[in-house]
């Protein structure tokens, strides 16, 4: 478990240094170009979603979740060989296991409370590729515990899911249009502007994260025809971002759900 926490640390820095430098590339771009993508107050309540993400994420739960995939480990009789191979397929899996989560945190009320941050912003930019609700990693792990437990090592499957949610970090901008081919088997940043639109075709659809192909297989897909709108169905929270944060809540608490 200390080996696992050291090796997904050492390259926390890089990726930070490439995403944020997406997002100046994508700001003076979104200036250049006057597409109104970016808005200060609300860029402002994702830096601060974020760096609460990263607090909560890697701070306060991360021993649990650490020690919880370590357990799941050294109880299974199954252990599966690390290989370039092997981590392939687990690459594979994870992301099959991520469209059925991604999927019931759309269908689901609970799970929809902590989605909801993510989808709550009306704007389309790089910055809220990592507005994600402080708390999800309570839930989201149990998804993949299964993929430990038949045998795949708590560093692949970690691995996996941090390279996932890199490459699902550049589908969230509207300077990439379509991408011809790739575009078949790979979701891409005008697949993912569907799955945030509120338009009422592009609602529960593009649920993929590294590939589309889980949604063509179960009929999720939907291609960008017309201009999508963002948010969520009951319209603008706003820029405090402990309202952005706990909106979802309030929701399930009134029986209420919108949708994006």
């Amino acid at each position: 478990m200390e080996l696992l926490h050291t090796q997904i640390g050492s390259y926390r820095f890089v990726f930070l240094l490439i995403i944020f430098s997406a997002i100046i590339a994508e700001v003076v771009w979104n200036w250049r170009t006057e597409r109104k993508a970016y808005h200060i107050k609300e860029t402002l309540a994702n830096l601060a979603i974020f760096f609460g993400h990263q607090f909560f994420g890697k701070v306060v739960f991360a021993g649990a979740k650490l020690f919880t995939l370590d357990l799941a480990y050294k109880i299974t009789p199954f252990k599966i060989e690390n290989t370039f191979w092997t981590f392939l397929l687990c690459f594979f899996l994870v992301d099959f296991v991520y469209y059925f989560f991604h999927w019931a945190s759309h269908k689901t009320k609970l799970l929809w409370a902590f989605h909801h941050t993510h989808h709550s912003s009306t704007l389309y930019n790089l910055s809220g590729a990592y507005r994600l609700n402080w708390f999800g990693g309570l839930v989201n792990l149990f998804f993949f515990i299964p993929l430990i437990l038949i045998g795949f090592s708590p560093t692949f499957v970690v691995g996996s899911i941090a390279l996932n949610l890199f490459y699902q970090f550049f589908l969230h901008t509207e300077a990439i249009g379509k991408l011809g081919f790739w575009e078949k088997i790979f979701n891409t940043p005008s697949a993912h502007r569907v799955h945030h639109a509120t338009n009422e075709e592009y609602i529960d659809k593009n649920f993929g994260g590294v590939l589309i192909i889980w949604d063509k297989l179960f009929d999720t897909y939907q291609e960008e025809k017309t201009k999508p709108m963002y948010g969520v169905t009951t319209g603008f929270v706003g820029y405090n971002p402990l309202k952005i944060i706990f909106k979802g809540f309030e929701e399930l608490l009134k029986g209420e759900k919108s949708k994006s």
